[in-house]
């Protein structure tokens, strides 16, 4: 094709923690999900990893967005920002004179409303879209773990993300039963706070409760190899004198285990509407787990032992979904479940 340097093809994963871009079948972007705008004149002035250093650390001039919640745009002016930022970041890297027409395939929640899909397919309209395709992240995740989603069998895929957990039975092309549920790498994020605030009266931010999932984030009492405790530094909440505690993978365990116990309903939900002749394929096949959330230490063993079937982890989890955005984006006339 003569002019192909005007045609541009980005396969984006939205996400409430990450975005990553995958353009040519690789990643070119994997950025915080963050907006920082000038309180004054509205204007955006770092996204990504740059405006993720400033949150939490503003001064009244510049506030820093999260422009999706529990995987949805909440903010759609930042969303659309953040966007056209990340797709100049792209397109910087080949530049050209002129405009190149985009094509996009994004995933979203399997669980979003019309309201939702809206917002995401306008947002990437107006950041320069012309052929914006939407995908639903279960379906996502399945392809970039590479299973044959168009056969008649039944394959299951967790994918655990920031703001949500896609749960979903897949057969035939097609989402036989699932479950969006808004507890994701978020609510873990959350669930440490308020265990630091309580338990040691330690006020911490978010990105210290971050670092603390990341070092010793775990789902059972009993690890094969135990990661060693982080020391954690804040103000005390009664005196503000400064204090510090060393955190055990244990305590993160307690602490996660009312949100991972609504991750195990669900299953366990999904699993009963599952129809007999696909469970069994499940089954034999075991079930899939992707996203950020799937890296809890002991997740895969903690399942198995409530569900008694073998889960399987990913390769790459955190970039499974944007994989198979991907191939979804080198398919577009051929997966009929793609949204136009």
């Amino acid at each position: 094709m003569a002019f192909s340097f005007l045609n541009q093809e980005l396969a984006i994963d939205l996400g409430t923690a990450n975005t990553v871009i995958y353009q040519n079948d690789q990643v070119v972007l994997d950025e915080p999900s963050i907006v920082a705008i000038d309180n004054n004149t509205g204007k955006c002035i770092a996204i990504g990893q740059n405006a993720k250093l400033m949150h939490d650390r503003t001064n009244p001039g510049v506030r820093t967005i999260r422009p999706l919640k529990d995987g949805v745009i909440a903010d759609f002016n930042a969303a659309e920002m953040m966007i056209r930022g990340f797709i100049k970041q792209v397109s910087s890297k080949r530049p050209s004179i002129f405009t190149p027409n985009l094509k996009m395939v994004i995933g979203i929640p399997s669980g979003s409303t019309e309201v939702e899909i809206r917002a995401v397919r306008d947002s990437a309209e107006h950041a320069g879209g012309r052929d914006v395709f939407l995908i639903y992240e279960p379906m996502a995740a399945a392809l970039g773990i590479d299973l044959n989603i168009e056969a008649p069998q039944g394959n299951m895929v967790v994918d655990i993300g920031g703001g949500t957990t896609e749960i979903a039975v897949i057969s035939l092309g097609g989402i036989v039963a699932s479950e969006s549920l808004r507890v994701g790498g978020d609510i873990f994020t959350d669930d440490i706070t308020q265990y630091l605030r309580q338990q040691h009266n330690i006020k911490v931010g978010e990105i210290t409760a971050e670092k603390v999932k990341l070092s010793v984030g775990a789902v059972i009492q009993e690890l094969d190899v135990e990661p060693d405790p982080i020391k954690v530094r804040g103000p005390n909440l009664m005196t503000a004198h400064p204090v510090e505690a060393n955190i055990t993978y244990q305590e993160i365990a307690h602490c996660l285990d009312k949100s991972i116990a609504k991750i195990e309903t669900s299953i366990l939900h999904v699993l009963e509407e599952t129809p007999p002749e696909l469970y069994s394929d499940i089954v034999e096949n075991g079930i899939w787990l992707s996203g950020g959330g799937s890296l809890l230490r002991g997740l895969a063993k903690r399942l198995f032992d409530k569900v008694n079937i073998e889960f399987h982890v990913a390769d790459d989890p955190l970039h499974a979904v944007a994989r198979g955005t991907c191939k979804a984006l080198n398919n577009t006339d051929k997966y009929p479940f793609l949204m136009r």
